[in-house]
């Protein structure tokens, strides 16, 4: 693939939606914000709208002196011609103010646009008509379940104590070396780890998508690029002293490989699935969930990105959601779809659903994957155009968890637990695990 320097687009500015929408459509930007329950953010459409007027009147005048000082300077020449020294000096004086006012102009323009920038940044892209409105996570729609959601009759113990009774945690010494939220994995536990990521891998290979380990470091650019700034603050860790932060999810490396690249339309879509470990500053697990590997700092993931044209795009996330859907099921683990509402969307996307597992142990699903589309908000960023016959245009992009762990370590461990605690391997792992049919106790 050809990747060209876009110039023409390096020194747009970069927010979630276009500016043209505020400017034609307030209203919807508005209620889009209140269907978000960000109300707070309802003063950020009337600044911009203010401040955008402002910056076009001053335009305006910048323009009309600029085309009175060519004039000016062209009467200048002739008088000069003509020896008419006092008169052109004259207006020398007229064009040295003009000059002078220009100059006020353009700085006003820059800090007006500073300020246009800055809540642009803060206004959250539209969200799609169908998306179910709600405050939070706690409203998310049940859309569908694949498989059945069994209780055994049997108790599941937690997922620290089967790990630990098959030698395969050890969160002490991880609490030595790094503190609370790491691990260490062992044994057949850590083998059935690199087992499944390396199962998701093969399964959207096979779909079509193009293998991809990317770096797991990216600039701030880059991180803004992808996601919003509360986003940021909230999830990513940054190293002392460098312009880098340690990657959340791969997706941002990913989609940050085509940043200020024109991609050729024919090359769409461009589909990508990456191995990563991923970083976050998730917040401090409590009682029971400190034992386990829930809410941890550090996982690692099989992730998928969609680059596509807009009229695509829902056909693709609809694909994408899918795709994790299979990988579970493949497994022996039943699922759900759940619907994101509106409070529960991050900035940037216009659609979101997750994937829930179910866990037998607490007999309700948690979350294990989640599917979206961002519309052109992360390519109008990042500057990510596609070249057809009728010129260039943002894409769209998409991404969706195929397999975290090791949240699908503990959907896999309850799901495959047995009454004398081994945990059995579903014959689409065993040539990952040597041939293994099962995990056996090692410690009772």
């Amino acid at each position: 693939m050809k990747q060209t320097k876009n110039t023409q687009y390096i020194e747009k500015e970069k927010y979630m939606i276009d500016i043209n929408i505020i400017r034609n459509t307030p209203d919807l930007v508005k209620e889009n914000i209140k269907k978000k329950f960000q109300d707070q953010k309802l003063h950020l459409v009337d600044e911009v709208l203010e401040w955008d007027k402002d910056v076009r009147i001053l335009k305006q005048e910048g323009d009309d002196l600029r085309a009175k000082r060519n004039s000016l300077s062209q009467q200048i020449g002739k008088l000069m011609r003509e020896k008419q020294i006092d008169q052109a000096n004259e207006i020398k004086a007229v064009v040295v103010k003009n000059n002078e006012r220009i100059a006020e102009i353009e700085q006003k323009v820059a800090e007006y646009n500073d300020k246009i920038k800055a809540n642009m940044m803060m206004i959250p892209n539209i969200v799609d008509p169908s998306v179910p409105v709600g405050k939070d996570d706690s409203q998310n729609v049940e859309v569908a379940r694949f498989g059945e959601a069994k209780v055994p009759d049997y108790e599941i113990p937690y997922n620290a104590d089967i790990l630990n009774a098959v030698g395969g945690l050890d969160k002490e010494s991880a609490g030595r070396t790094s503190g609370a939220g790491f691990y260490y994995l062992l044994g057949d536990i850590a083998r059935l780890h690199e087992a499944m990521i390396a199962y998701g891998r093969d399964y959207m290979i096979d779909k079509g998508f193009v293998y991809c380990i990317p770096p797991f470091m990216i600039h701030s650019d880059v991180v803004t690029g992808v996601m919003s700034f509360a986003e940021m603050d909230a999830m990513m860790y940054k190293i002392e002293g460098e312009d880098l932060y340690l990657i959340g999810t791969s997706e941002h490396s990913m989609i940050g490989r085509f940043k200020d690249q024109i991609i050729k339309e024919e090359e769409l879509p461009i589909r990508m699935t990456s191995y990563s470990p991923c970083f976050r500053k998730e917040g401090g697990a409590h009682g029971l969930e400190e034992r386990g590997i829930y809410r941890v700092h550090q996982f690692e993931k099989q992730e998928m990105i969609v680059i596509c044209k807009a009229e695509e795009a829902m056909d693709w996330y609809n694909k994408m959601w899918q795709y994790t859907v299979d990988v579970f099921r493949n497994l022996e683990i039943p699922v759900r779809q759940l619907e994101c509402c509106t409070g529960d969307l991050a900035d940037l996307k216009v659609k979101s659903c997750d994937i829930e597992a179910w866990s037998p142990r607490q007999q309700k699903y948690f979350e294990v994957g989640s599917c979206s589309t961002l519309g052109d908000a992360q390519a109008r960023r990042l500057n990510i155009r596609a070249k057809g016959k009728d010129g260039t245009y943002l894409v769209n992009t998409l991404n969706n968890t195929a397999l975290a762990s090791p949240r699908a370590i503990i959907a896999f461990i309850e799901n495959h637990y047995q009454p004398d605690g081994s945990i059995t391997i579903p014959e689409v792992l065993r040539p990952y695990m040597g041939g293994k049919s099962l995990i056996e106790v090692k410690n009772k």
